[in-house]
This record gives structure tokens, sequence and C-alpha cells, in this order.
């Protein structure tokens, strides 16, 4: 029997993005990704609820994503569920559920101090396991962002 461990997001940055690379030179990119819900309880009351997601991000695409992402930004995550576990200040062994990226898409955009000028919408794949493909946004062809970079022109990764 074959298993499916897939997740899919779509939130806010709560923090600008953490980068650092592995002993053996390997960038990754911490993001910390906000999605909410809202809903109306039996009273008739507006009940709001923001669930905080830790999200792992590989190689190029962790590049990427500190240099064109910042708090409050949206983004679009495909990736997995990946547990681990650590030793807590009071000595005890905790879990924690992170989500390990595949494909991260910039959504939205704007112009923020100190910062280059991101683009509305970047796609990027990891090339490990699924999702191979690079998956290009749909924009008009004329249209173009500042800069020159054109939505339809392939990332290079």
């Amino acid at each position: 029997m074959s298993s499916v461990n897939k997740v899919i997001l779509i939130g806010n940055l709560g923090a600008d993005p953490e980068m650092r690379s592995t002993q053996a030179g390997r960038p990754v990119c911490s993001l910390r990704i906000a999605t909410g819900e809202s809903w109306t309880d039996k009273s008739g009351q507006q009940q709001d609820r923001t669930e905080w997601h830790n999200v792992t991000v590989w190689d190029k695409q962790a590049e990427l994503c500190a240099q064109y992402l910042a708090k409050g930004r949206s983004v679009y995550i495909e990736g997995r569920i990946q547990s681990r576990e650590y030793q807590a200040n009071d000595g005890s062994t905790r879990k924690a559920f992170d989500i390990v990226a595949k494909q991260v898409t910039f959504l939205g955009g704007q112009q923020q101090e100190g910062r280059q000028s991101k683009p509305q919408q970047q796609t990027s794949n990891q090339g490990e396991g699924w999702g191979n493909q690079q998956r290009q946004p749909q924009q008009h062809p004329q249209q173009q962002q500042q800069g020159g970079w054109n939505q339809n022109e392939s990332i290079p990764f």
C-alpha cells in the first residue's frame, strides 16, 4: 500500500526569512507562515484562529526566499510534514512538526525598504522526488514587471 505525505499552504510570513548554511555549505532558509480561518459560532459571534507553520526550504530555492521574501509577504507552499524531537528547557523530550518545502510560489508583492523589488509571482520547484516540473505564473505575455522580469520567462534554477 502506498502513502501520501503532502501539504499545501497559502499564508503570510510572520517574520523575515532566516537564512543559514549547513556545515557542508548547503543553503537552508526557515520561514514562519501564518494561516487563518474564520467562522461564526453558535451564538453568532465571529471567531478567528491563526495557525503558525515552520517551513524549511533548501538549496537555490532557499536563497531566492531569503532574497525576495519579507515579513507580511503571501506565499504558496507545497511540501511534506516532517517530525523532529528536541529537548525542552525542563529536560523533557518534545516533538515538533515542520513543513519541508518542495515548491514555493511568491504571491502578491510590494517594494520594501532595504529589499530588492519583488516580482508579483515567482515559482520554483526543488528537483527532488515529486513535482520536478517547473510551473510558470499565468499572465498575459505582453505584461512585464518593473526591472524587466517577464513573469512568463523561466526562472533559472
